[in-house]
């Protein structure tokens, strides 16, 4: 149902390859096939302040969204951001971020929406880096553009509201809200940081199990043990024979637990509702729990 490999007793990560050190992005860091982007929702504090030698920006609301419209980019737009990046179809892209990558695994997601392949997280993003005490500079690399060529989205990893609604009650789906308890029983309707972001109502999907993107990870931000993460999942009924859909309030943090499922876990079946609440929880009639 799933694939999963052990070695020496433990249970390895699904997709060993979709994870980096931070001990091998200091390695290749004047590789020229690696480009190193950090992913921010704002850079201000973040990339501009410092980051990874050789990191170029992917700004989450500028570069990873419509400008206009509440939607991904275009394929158009990601042709356009990956060729300015200098990112070829043949380069290895290794994403990292802020807040214990939570917009680096919405980058990723995206990306994988698009077929971009050779695409990778940096195992505790930019706050194991920081830790470390490894090197950092302000100087905003020197790009030469190059020509990339995407492809049609793969709806398979992709839900929309229509799509949750249709699988309501039913018992070979399940809904993770990976929001805080706080959000999920409707006490807060964002958090304190983003006010702006919250919805008309709180509370969660019916049907919805909480587990909080942070249950995932470590205190120095890499992911868990393949077996700690299985044991967390699978104790709240998400197991890997049934299809999961994942959500929070705007698809950053969804896309981490996403990732958990799909590249660590080996989860077949599972989606991102990057819509979240801030869709759900302003839409008539939409059924809410609390």
């Amino acid at each position: 149902m799933y694939s999963i490999g052990i070695a020496g007793g433990f249970v390895e990560y699904a997709k060993k390859d979709s994870l980096v050190s931070t001990e091998w992005v200091a390695n290749n860091l004047d590789n020229k096939s690696v480009r190193i982007v950090e992913v921010d929702y704002d850079p201000v504090p973040n990339y501009n302040q410092s980051h990874v030698p050789g990191a170029i920006l992917f700004d989450w609301k500028k570069d990873l969204n419509d400008p206009v419209t509440r939607d991904l980019l275009s394929r158009k737009h990601l042709e356009e951001l990956l060729g300015r990046s200098g990112i070829g179809n043949g380069t290895t892209i290794v994403l990292y971020g802020d807040f214990n990558n939570w917009f680096a695994a919405y980058a990723l997601w995206d990306l994988l929406y698009y077929g971009v392949e050779n695409v990778k997280l940096m195992n505790g993003g930019r706050k194991k880096w920081l830790a470390e005490d490894r090197l950092v500079t302000k100087d905003v690399p020197a790009i030469t553009k190059t020509a990339y060529r995407a492809k049609e989205p793969d709806s398979s990893i992709r839900a929309f509201m229509h799509d949750v609604k249709g699988v309501l009650g039913k018992k070979d789906w399940g809904l993770v809200d990976v929001r805080s308890p706080a959000e999920y029983t409707g006490q807060v309707l964002a958090p304190p940081e983003y006010p702006n972001e919250g919805a008309q109502r709180g509370g969660h999907i019916p049907g919805a199990v909480n587990i909080p993107w942070g249950q995932a990870v470590n205190e120095d931000g890499t992911f868990k043990t393949a077996d700690e993460l299985m044991k967390l999942y699978q104790s709240k009924g998400i197991t890997p024979d049934k299809k999961i859909v994942t959500y929070c309030r705007i698809g950053e943090r969804s896309s981490h637990t996403w990732f958990v499922l799909t590249h660590l876990l080996g989860y077949r079946n599972v989606v991102n509702y990057d819509g979240s609440w801030s869709e759900w929880g302003n839409g008539i009639r939409n059924p809410v729990e609390k």
